[in-house]
């Protein structure tokens, strides 16, 4: 039986922004990357090397200036308007560093928000029995009908990431997740980030500038000279 292909590949992705007169700033000078399904990778590197760029980029928020983004082998460069934004809704999962949730609704209709743009009715239908697992995974089953500004950061970012998951995406994209967190939060949340990662076998795409949790990761990649590669200390 051949091998599956992997989940997402680039392919020569560069980003270039206009500078100063005919000038430009390149971002990313050639990125080519492999990513398998169920794979836990970490990019770390400086401050305004363009990790955060790389993400928007996977995650189809921005579009390289050159090269190829596949998932599934599907040219994602192909894929415009509302086919897009259903398959960022379905297939990829994102957690930002700010959590984002709507200070208005509870725990359990933050979670459920990604719900109200599928049109998948197994994925609908079965949503609210899959928040209430997933909070009752990451902890926060007590928590349902509380509010955002009732929680502390670390439970804030709990439930991003289940909101995150609520749709059951093949990619989870993560950037700076703990980068507003104590360390025994971030310390926790990476925890339930790796675990899921192996019990639910999300693909996790990391930008961190924790090594701990970078460290955690199957795979560690630095972002530097528009290039990644090994870290030099690892």
């Amino acid at each position: 039986m051949a091998p599956a292909d992997p989940l997402l590949r680039l392919i020569n992705v560069t980003k270039r922004y206009a500078g100063v007169g005919d000038a430009s700033v390149s971002v990313l000078a050639g990125i080519d990357l492999t990513v398998e399904r169920g794979e836990s990778l970490a990019i770390v590197g400086p401050s305004g090397s363009g990790k955060s760029t790389l993400l928007n980029i996977i995650g189809t928020l921005d579009t390289p200036s050159s090269g190829t983004v596949e998932l599934e082998g599907q040219d994602l460069s192909r894929v415009r308007g509302a086919a897009l934004a259903a398959l960022r809704n379905r297939r990829i999962g994102f957690v930002f560093q700010a959590h984002y949730l709507l200070p208005q609704c509870t725990v359990f209709e933050n979670v459920l928000v990604p719900t109200l743009a599928t049109n998948n009715e197994v994925i609908r239908d079965g949503a609210p029995d899959r928040a209430r697992r997933l909070l009752e995974r990451v902890g926060l089953g007590q928590r349902l009908k509380h509010r955002p500004g009732q929680l502390s950061g670390g439970e804030r970012q709990r439930v991003a990431v289940v909101r995150a998951l609520i749709n059951e995406p093949q990619l989870l994209l993560a950037d700076e997740p703990t980068g507003a967190l104590d360390r025994v939060s971030a310390d926790q949340l990476g925890r339930v980030l790796l675990d899921l990662n192996r019990e639910t076998r999300v693909t996790l795409i990391v930008v961190t500038h924790a090594l701990s949790l970078a460290r955690g990761m199957e795979r560690l990649l630095e972002l530097r000279d528009g290039r990644l590669d090994r870290p030099r200390d690892p």
